[in-house]
């Protein structure tokens, strides 16, 4: 790499270089003003100063003067400046009738120039760009005939000669204002050019390569990288170092523990991410809290540390041990050992861990115990040994391998914990009905809703049924769940002009004491007639007769029915002619993307197609934008139902 620069000697070298092209310039230009002048002012300035000449010699002629008087006219004229000198020749024609001069007939026959003039040419001589000789030849007029009576209009009658030097040139004040104007011109454009060439090359290149490399470790989310630009700036060399050493601090920060130095659980993850076939033990302090409250954090926080460099003169493999959090640590292992034999070293490690003791401050030490999680294999690997950990904790062992069904034992428990909040829920009337909004696809107007159920946690927030529906299926607590929603709705709408779509399952209908329940609702209730109930999409129909019997039974009241999710499972174009529905509701799946998906497009299409034909309505689920309702609006769907016309809410306008 070369010498590097500076913005100093940059801005220097724009100074420098812009002064010097001024000076050229401005040196060219005044050389083209005096050659100018010179060459085309010259001209004019003879002219006239020989016109006045003439005129005065003239006047002088007129009043009766003879050769000797203005002989002494051009005396006269020649002592007004000493650098010029004014001369007069007169032709044969004048020297027929006033005589002939001597000093004018040498001069007509010596000089060439002379000669020319003559002839009615005017002569203009520079001799070195120093000194101006014009020759003017002085031409018969009119008034010239009553004296000059052997001439005819046009003859030549005389030559006048000037001569001075070049610096009694007289210079037009508009040429010198041009002058500046120009050079202030020139002066500006060259200063933006300079400034934008050497800048740009300079300043802006630089900045923004290195913008732009900043802008990609940002995206790239990597905290190892490092700026590296090539440049010839000391300035933006100086700004990466501080950047990349910023950059180090972060990453220090980023993947390093404060307290004991140790990577920390970030690292910890993107080395699991690899995929290699590793042990991962989790060493868990046994009742470090206690320690805490009884010395203080000051004293937990030594200890902390001492306990890290002892993990790491005992685990001596650079870079294998991990701090997770507060007093939880970790070890990765990938040497090529069996499990008996890390079963044998993590004996040994709790047995060094329980003999070590550790100082409080200067008078006392304190002994610890830990417990250990570990697992081995390629994924997984942290939950996993959690998972052994957390259950090691509970049996009171020093350590356990996770095997298989100790996962099962997590999701027994993680159940069990979630048929209790379901219960709960249940027994304090926490299920609740949410309402989405349907709209005229054409009118874009709110027609009907859907119920969604939802619980309401101790904390006001919904829960969604993703989480918990299952789970009740297998509690044999749906049905109560179906029921809920059920009653909840038919009171909501009891005085809303709107119809309401409630979702129910195959397991529903086939359930008698629901099929009951739903009867007994659309026989005693007034709203039969807004009462939709969408037919949830599930593995398909068994009892198919019995479902049919169903929406018969509904209808009979009244009441409508839907086909959710339409485009999946047992909703064929077979099973939607003989179940006679009245709605059919587009698989969301289909029309999230329907703005750029061809085939979504496509199948939408047949879908709505074939619905008119058969007399039912279609609805769109999952309209989540503007485009995507355009898209729909497009292929004649009835409905519309999404984010884009609004969230399910406890509250209808």
């Amino acid at each position: 790499m070369g010498k590097k620069t500076t913005y100093t000697r940059v801005t220097a070298k724009i100074m420098l270089i812009t002064l010097l092209f001024t000076l050229v310039s401005a040196f060219i230009y005044g050389e083209y003003m005096k050659k100018n002048a010179i060459h085309t002012l010259a001209y004019e300035d003879a002219k006239k100063t020989s016109m006045l000449i003439f005129e005065s010699l003239y006047s002088a002629m007129q009043k009766g003067w003879n050769k000797e008087d203005l002989r002494e006219i051009i005396s006269r004229l020649n002592h007004v400046d000493p650098d010029m000198k004014i001369d007069i020749y007169r032709t044969d024609l004048v020297a027929e009738i006033f005589g002939v001069i001597e000093k004018d007939k040498l001069a007509i026959t010596q000089n060439r120039d002379i000669q020319k003039a003559m002839s009615g040419e005017e002569i203009l001589n520079i001799s070195d760009s120093t000194f101006i000789k014009y020759y003017y030849p002085v031409t018969t007029k009119q008034d010239c005939l009553r004296c000059h009576t052997n001439a005819k209009e046009g003859d030549v009658l005389g030559i006048i000669d000037v001569s001075y030097p070049v610096n009694n040139l007289k210079i037009s004040l508009d040429e010198m204002i041009n002058f500046f104007i120009i050079f202030i011109i020139v002066f500006t454009v060259v200063i933006f050019l300079a400034i934008f060439v050497e800048f740009n090359q300079y300043i802006i290149k630089p900045i923004k390569k290195f913008s732009n490399v900043i802008q990609n470790i940002t995206k790239s989310h990597d905290m190892t990288k490092r700026i590296e630009v090539d440049d010839d700036i000391e300035e933006i060399d100086s700004i990466k170092d501080v950047f990349n050493v910023m950059l180090d601090s972060i990453e220090h920060q980023f993947y390093y523990d404060v307290l004991t130095g140790l990577e920390n659980r970030r690292k910890l993850t993107e080395k699991l991410e690899e995929k290699k076939r590793v042990f991962l033990m989790i060493i868990n302090i046994d009742s470090f809290q206690e320690i805490n409250d009884l010395y203080g954090n000051e004293a937990g926080d030594s200890i902390l540390k001492d306990f890290a460099h002892f993990l790491k003169d005992i685990i001596p493999t650079d870079n294998a041990v991990y701090r997770l959090h507060s007093d939880e640590f970790s070890y990765i292992c990938d040497k090529n050992i069996n499990i008996d034999e890390f079963k044998a070293f993590a004996s040994v490690l709790s047995e060094k861990i329980s003999h070590k003791s550790f100082k409080i401050n200067s008078n006392g030490e304190v002994s610890l115990s830990a417990t250990f999680g570990i697992s081995y294999g390629y994924e997984t690997l942290l939950e996993n040994a959690d998972i052994a950990l957390k259950i090691a904790k509970k049996s009171k062992r020093d350590f356990l391998v996770y095997d298989e069904t100790m996962y099962m034992a997590k999701e027994y428990e993680k159940n069990l914990e979630w048929t209790k909040r379901l219960k709960r829920a249940i027994e304090e009337d926490m299920i609740v009905p949410l309402f989405q909004p349907i709209v005229d696809t054409k009118t874009q107007k709110i027609v009907k809703y859907e119920a969604l159920m939802r619980i309401i946690d101790d904390n006001g927030t919904y829960i969604a049924p993703i989480h918990f529906l299952e789970l009740a299926k297998k509690n044999k607590l749906y049905h109560q769940l179906t029921k809920t929603i059920i009653e909840k709705t038919f009171q909501k709408f009891q005085d809303l002009p709107y119809s309401v779509s409630i979702n129910i399952s195959v397991e529903d209908i086939l359930n008698k004491d629901v099929n009951r329940f739903i009867l007994n609702k659309l026989k005693e209730s007034s709203i039969s007639e807004k009462i939709v109930f969408e037919i949830i999409e599930s593995e398909g129909i068994e009892n198919f007769n019995q479902v049919l019997e169903f929406i018969k039974s509904v209808k009979s009241y009244g009441a409508k029915v839907s086909i959710d999710d339409f485009g999946t499972g047992y909703s064929n174009f077979d099973y939607l002619m003989k179940l006679k529905v009245d709605y059919i509701k587009i698989d969301g799946s289909m029309i999230k993307n329907i703005d750029t998906d061809e085939n979504s497009q496509i199948i939408t299409k047949t879908i709505v197609n074939f619905a008119k034909n058969m007399g039912i309505k279609t609805i769109a689920e999952f309209v989540c934008s503007k485009n995507v309702f355009m898209k729909v609006q497009e292929l004649e769907v009835d409905f519309s139902q999404g984010y884009y016309f609004g969230e399910p809410t406890d509250k209808i306008l």
